[in-house]
């Protein structure tokens, strides 16, 4: 079976993770509407804290890094019912662990809760309220991970939707669970910490119905996965040796997001909220692009990597691969990063200013916007170097490299914050991201798996961009000196900035570049 184009894939897991983060926006708006800010939302946000931690640590990134490279060589060297044999021992121990994990979690959960937040030791009726929508909460963890895998499975074979629509049920129900709480209210009487129930019960219902969707995939797709297999063949222990460094990997990550947490606290009231906002932003173009080009190239550079071949062969087309995803990545996260250098205020403010958020704020996390903008082309690439990694079965790597960069963003974030206080956190992150992008893309090409066939549009989208964000400098001032509506003036620039960027764009062939290659890309 032909697979699917690059760039198709990338159109459909794009669409979908922008559908979710719409739905996330809305999320938080209902959240805010129906809890507030007080102890329902603190108390929710620290039980739902527990399984997504898990989940970033063995399910998302890491289980479908290590597992997708180990599955498309056993489709290769063997066939599809050998590697669906090794899905099922992957699933049957991972699903036995976690359970074990959730058993362990739920006995000691008082004490787990307290040391997550021990502030809620002060009020008891948080810390009570946390632990028991933690208990409701915990046991979504291997739901979300058997979804995971059943998506990497999807993935291998060319089927995107599933595992790109899960994070929308979710927040769909999300936004249902917060719509039920003043029916949940009116009739259990639950006191003001526990009224994030129907949000923990909702949490239960989105996993199910993510697993039936998956499951649903499968079968559609002609790909029955053994429920239950005990076993431990050359494949699985492969898999889960490179599963250790993935999810070392991805704990890395989150001490590092640990850390400007923590760091934060010791600034200005605000500091935490002003990152936040402005990560939020900087996170759009990283998941439309980034993320979804990474999810869809994996799969395809594992295939290449375990097909039998000269290795000047396998070079090449990894290289040609490589370089598909580098121009579409370009072509859409330049402009991103020229819009958020010009206009972040304009952004933050049109999007988030009202109510309690004042224009000091708005200012103070438009600083961290700019920090974070100066990273995003190194986010993004991130994403693209790490799947040629994990598909050459260097996890090991991608692990030294993150290892560094938690390190070094520890030491710059101490010495920046002295000087640019909450904004030296956000350029600490952007500085060791081009640290570790550069690092990585050395070395692959030194092992001949990238070349320089994708900088000339990459250069182009530099012109493009830097053309787009000359001309929002200049009729930005014009703007602010005739309307005083701030959302107008945030659509404006946006649209007159798509229209400049497209055209020049498309002058400078980088169209052609983008869907041409495209329309034409067949393996």
């Amino acid at each position: 079976m032909a697979s699917r184009s690059l760039f198709a894939a990338f159109r459909q897991i794009s669409g979908l993770t922008a559908i979710s983060r719409v739905l996330g926006f809305i999320r938080d708006v209902v959240f805010a509407h129906y809890l507030g800010a007080g102890a329902a939302t603190d108390a929710f946000l620290v039980a739902f804290k527990l399984p997504n931690l898990f989940r970033r640590l063995t399910a998302e990134g890491a289980l479908t890094n290590a597992f997708l490279p180990s599955y498309s060589l056993a489709r290769q060297q063997k066939s599809d019912k050998a590697a669906l044999i090794l899905a099922a021992e992957v699933q049957t121990a991972l699903f036995l662990g976690l359970c074990f994990i959730v058993l362990v979690m739920e006995v000691f959960m008082p004490f787990v809760v307290a040391g997550l937040a021990p502030g809620f030791m002060d009020t008891p009726d948080r810390l009570s309220a946390a632990v028991d929508l933690a208990r409701l909460t915990m046991p979504y963890l291997p739901m979300i991970s058997l979804v995971a895998l059943w998506a990497a499975v999807l993935n291998s074979h060319d089927s995107f939707f599933g595992g790109a629509v899960a994070p929308v049920i979710l927040n769909v129900c999300l936004i249902g669970g917060a719509l039920c709480v003043p029916f949940f209210q009116a009739h259990l009487q639950l006191s003001a910490a526990h009224l994030g129930v129907p949000v923990a019960v909702a949490v239960l219902l989105a996993g199910t119905a993510q697993m039936f969707l998956l499951q649903h995939q499968l079968q559609r797709a002609r790909l029955p996965m053994p429920l239950f297999r005990l076993g431990l063949s050359s494949e699985a222990r492969r898999m889960w040796g490179s599963f250790v460094p993935a999810a070392l990997g991805a704990g890395m990550m989150q001490i590092n997001l640990l850390v400007d947490l923590v760091l934060a606290s010791f600034l200005a009231t605000g500091s935490i909220s002003w990152l936040y906002y402005a990560d939020r932003l900087a996170q759009l173009p990283l998941g439309l692009v980034g993320i979804a080009l990474g999810t869809a190239l994996l799969p395809r550079l594992s295939r290449l990597q375990a097909k039998s071949g000269s290795e000047l062969q396998t070079q090449a087309a990894f290289c040609t691969e490589l370089a598909t995803a580098i121009k579409p990545a370009a072509i859409l996260t330049l402009p991103a990063v020229a819009a958020l250098l010009i206009l972040p205020e304009v952004l933050i403010i049109g999007l988030f200013r009202s109510g309690a958020f004042q224009l000091s704020d708005a200012q103070a996390a438009a600083m961290a916007l700019m920090a974070y903008a100066l990273g995003l082309p190194a986010f993004v690439g991130l994403k693209l170097t790490q799947s040629a990694l994990y598909a050459m079965d260097k996890g090991r790597f991608v692990l030294l490299t993150s290892s560094v960069s938690v390190a070094l963003n520890i030491c710059l974030s101490l010495i920046l914050m002295q000087i640019y206080q909450h904004v030296g956190l956000a350029l600490a992150t952007s500085l060791v991201s081009w640290l570790a992008f550069i690092w990585q893309m050395v070395w692959l090409i030194r092992a001949r798996r990238l070349d320089g066939s994708s900088l000339i549009v990459v250069l182009k989208a530099v012109f493009a961009s830097g053309i787009m964000a000359a001309g929002l400098y200049v009729v930005l001032p014009g703007l602010h000196s005739l309307l005083a509506s701030d959302m107008l003036i945030m659509l404006i620039c946006v649209g007159a900035g798509m229209c400049v960027y497209s055209l020049t764009a498309h002058l400078l062939g980088l169209t052609a570049a983008l869907f041409g290659r495209a329309q034409r890309q067949r393996t």
